[in-house]
């Protein structure tokens, strides 16, 4: 039998998404373990992030400040549109993505009813001022295809290029292993050499 705080520990860590058991009863054994001032670093650390990182006015990503750095000094013809402030990340690996983004903070999920005006498409269409391009960057499954569209049907007719980001078979993997729907858009979303 365990002690009730250490079954709390762990609970709480399994709150965190994809942390199983094991890896909460891990995680909990090693804070424990830990020296009292480190503890106390790793608290304040999460409370200084609770109590000073929110949404972007503008684009919807974490900031500490009102604006972000990204809206204040990125190139301001492009806005790449992403599901969530984590879709971000990705690009910013790459270090070659100068545009703006715009954070939606979910897809179109009509079976969860989530619709148009549960996500940030008005404020979208608010930033379009001299944006010449808009990247759909959702997710390559259903929700994120249906949202990609209907954005695509909303932003046309405003005179702004809408692009999506490419897909297809990933460098490394084998054809033979690649299942319909990816070996359907590689073939669709072919370019010549």
């Amino acid at each position: 039998m365990q002690p009730e705080a250490l079954s709390k520990l762990i609970a709480a860590f399994r709150k965190l998404p994809a942390v199983g058991l094991k890896t909460a009863t891990r995680y909990a054994f090693h804070l424990i373990d830990m020296k009292d001032e480190d503890v106390a670093d790793f608290i304040e650390a999460i409370q200084e992030a609770k109590d000073t990182i929110h949404f972007c006015e503008e684009c919807g990503n974490y900031t500490d400040q009102e604006v972000c750095e990204r809206c204040k000094n990125a190139d301001k013809k492009t806005i790449c549109v992403v599901e969530q402030p984590r879709d971000i990340q990705a690009f910013e690996k790459m270090g070659t993505y100068n545009g703006l983004y715009h954070v939606l903070h979910g897809a179109l999920d009509f079976q969860k009813g989530i619709g148009a005006d549960q996500i940030r498409i008005k404020e979208l269409l608010a930033r379009l001022n001299g944006v010449q391009e808009v990247i759909l960057a959702t997710n390559p499954d259903v929700s994120g295809e249906m949202t990609a569209t209907y954005l695509a049907q909303l932003l046309k007719p405003l005179g702004v290029k809408v692009t999506r980001l490419a897909s297809g078979i990933p460098m490394g993997s084998e054809i033979e292993y690649a299942d319909e729907m990816t070996l359907s858009r590689a073939l669709n979303d072919r370019k010549e050499i």
